[in-house]
């Protein structure tokens, strides 16, 4: 690939580039420049290699053995930048979530104040449509692009996207690159006051501060995943380094020595003893890739 304009490196430790720091390394790792240099990688890439994508590793866990194939890392040139145009936001597939929302709240535009309290990135929202406190993705989204594994930029219209909760019905090779978002002209003073509101839940009854993925399973229809979890009796359980959030048990920590396994081994204990206590099946919310050490 004589024209490569990004950066591509062999056997690159995952660890750091995930908020759990776990898991093996990236047989490769590959860090675009734009989304033309995207385009370009994947139609020049073998197909039978395996690609997968990551943002900023708040939802992930990365197992042990590590990532076959590449690795694609959006960063924050080329794929970080958001602004406002009249309603409309616009915002790379690398911008903080956060940094969206604050972006809408400079232009006096509300319904992005959920992201404020979204610790990912905006590919992750598109791809999971993400969502808090009552508001979704699906909301406020009027088109996304992306490219696709042979190397074809695409746009999808919000319809196109078909959202689930926490999930969209879009091919999952393809790569988000940016998107499009509606907000509706707001008095700034109400905009950050609900931004306020969302930071103030977030950090009264989530541990953010400690090494975690977000929230660790989708709430079932009609209940709560962390009172399910509670009354299973989970708060506080540990396996090896890792741990079930007292604060909030929907949420799993390293506590400093926590193997992916170990992370991986909790939630699926977790699971279990919720299916034996109450007969419903938690599903995951964080995504889980690599293989076994």
């Amino acid at each position: 690939m004589p024209d490569l304009r990004g950066r591509l490196l062999a056997n690159q430790s995952l660890a750091e580039l995930t908020w759990f720091r776990v898991g093996g390394p990236a047989q490769a790792l590959f860090t675009p420049s734009d989304e033309n240099d995207l385009a370009y990688f994947l139609a020049n890439l073998p197909k039978q290699l395996p690609v997968y994508v990551v943002g900023v590793g708040s939802n992930l866990i990365v197992r042990d053995g590590g990532m076959p194939g590449v690795v694609i890392r959006l960063g924050p040139r080329g794929f970080g930048e958001s602004s406002a145009e009249g309603d409309i936001v616009s915002a790379g597939a690398a911008a903080l979530d956060k940094r969206v929302a604050e972006t809408a709240a400079a232009a006096s535009l509300s319904g992005l104040e959920f992201l404020f309290g979204i610790p990912g990135t905006i590919g992750g929202a598109l791809r999971m449509n993400a969502g808090a406190n009552g508001a979704e993705t699906k909301d406020v989204l009027i088109e996304a692009s992306g490219v696709g594994r042979d190397g074809q930029q695409v746009r999808l219209s919000n319809a196109d996207m078909k959202f689930v909760y926490r999930s969209s019905g879009v091919d999952p090779s393809i790569i988000f690159t940016s998107a499009r978002f509606r907000g509706v002209v707001a008095a700034p003073e109400a905009v950050r006051q609900r931004m306020n509101e969302v930071q103030t839940h977030r950090e009264t009854a989530q541990p953010i501060r400690e090494k975690t993925g977000g929230s660790t399973f989708q709430n079932p229809p009609g209940n709560s995943a962390w009172k399910l979890i509670d009354a299973a009796g989970c708060r506080g359980l540990r396996i090896g380094g890792a741990q079930v959030s007292q604060m909030h048990c929907n949420f799993l920590i390293n506590t400093g020595t926590a193997t992916g396994h170990d992370i991986e081994t909790l939630g699926e204990t977790v699971r279990v003893r919720v299916k034996e206590n109450c007969g419903i099946e938690l599903h995951w919310e964080i995504k889980r890739i690599g293989i076994s050490a």
